[in-house]
């Protein structure tokens, strides 16, 4: 039976560093399931893997996109099986590593088909969203989707926004297409997610956006400030980075509030795996090969 190993978590937990080493332990390749590192005009603010980790294992759906591509959950469901059709042919386990839970989420357990969103009001939307932030959305909600506002994330932007502009398209629930049926996949999952105190994660993020400044990551927004307004740019780092270059507030508070937004954002994601039930909490890939091999000693 073949089998993909999933090593899931919060951004700067150390998925990329365990993937790899996991990958060389089982001479195999590695499939990214992050839904901004697969474009490649954003290495920067995305954190990709650098040349180097690229270079020593064989990593797919990293810099694979630009970001005038429409990419969604459904077209990675489709992405991902192909290729792990594709794969397995060549080996029995493939690594599967990313932070985006719907991208897990769609290639594990699979998701509902969605009919198409009116792109217009998706751009309106967006756009006033934008210039009201949250609570706008929030309000929004209420009016245009009830269900949701009573039983769904009503603290996730993103997930917000992505319900409201379905309501207003096609006048009803994005709730009522979510069947939450499981489908079929002709391979083992083994689901891991890395445990990392929250005072070190913070930590690790704070260091984490000042190395990105270092590297040049307001050089990296201003080639992409033309495309501001792309769906796939509206994500932490860029948008504050273009509201500094937009004068709206200066560096130093850009830099505070990409620290800030990505410590939420990362707080969200450990809520969300916590909440999964099938994602086994671990510390070291000792342990992930410990369970592997079914409780035998592990060595290098």
């Amino acid at each position: 039976m073949k089998k993909i190993i999933v090593i899931g978590g919060a951004t700067a937990s150390g998925k990329t560093a365990m993937s790899i080493a996991l990958a060389k332990y089982y001479n195999t390749e590695i499939l990214s399931a992050d839904s901004r590192q697969c474009f490649r005009e954003m290495k920067i603010g995305t954190a990709a893997p650098n040349e180097e980790e690229l270079y020593s294992t064989t990593h797919h759906f990293v810099q694979s996109h630009s970001i005038h591509d429409d990419i969604n959950a459904g077209m990675y469901e489709r992405y991902a099986l192909e290729l792990l059709s594709t794969l397995f042919l060549k080996l029995d386990t493939v690594i599967v590593v990313g932070g985006t839970g719907l991208y897990l989420k769609s290639l594990c357990d699979g998701i509902d088909e969605m009919p198409p969103i009116n792109k217009e009001i998706e751009r309106d939307t967006v756009t006033q969203y934008k210039l009201n932030g949250i609570e706008w959305l929030q309000a929004e909600i209420t009016k245009n989707d009830v269900e949701f506002y009573q039983h769904g994330e009503m603290q996730n932007p993103h997930r917000m926004l992505r319900a409201l502009i379905f309501a207003k398209t096609h006048n009803q629930s994005i709730l009522n297409f979510r069947r939450r049926e499981t489908k079929y996949r002709n391979f083992e999952i083994a689901r891991y997610t890395i445990n990392v105190p929250r005072d070190i994660l913070y930590q690790r993020i704070n260091d984490r956006v000042d190395k990105m400044i270092e590297d040049g990551l307001v050089d990296e927004a201003i080639q992409l400030i033309d495309y501001q307004q792309n769906k796939n740019l509206n994500t932490v780092g860029y948008q504050e980075i273009f509201n500094f270059l937009n004068q709206t507030y200066s560096l130093e508070k850009a830099i505070e509030l990409i620290k800030q937004h990505t410590r939420n954002y990362a707080k969200r994601q450990m809520t969300w795996f916590k909440n999964q039930g099938d994602y086994k909490s671990i510390n070291s890939i000792e342990e992930i090969i410990h369970e592997e091999l079914g409780g035998k000693c592990y060595s290098q």
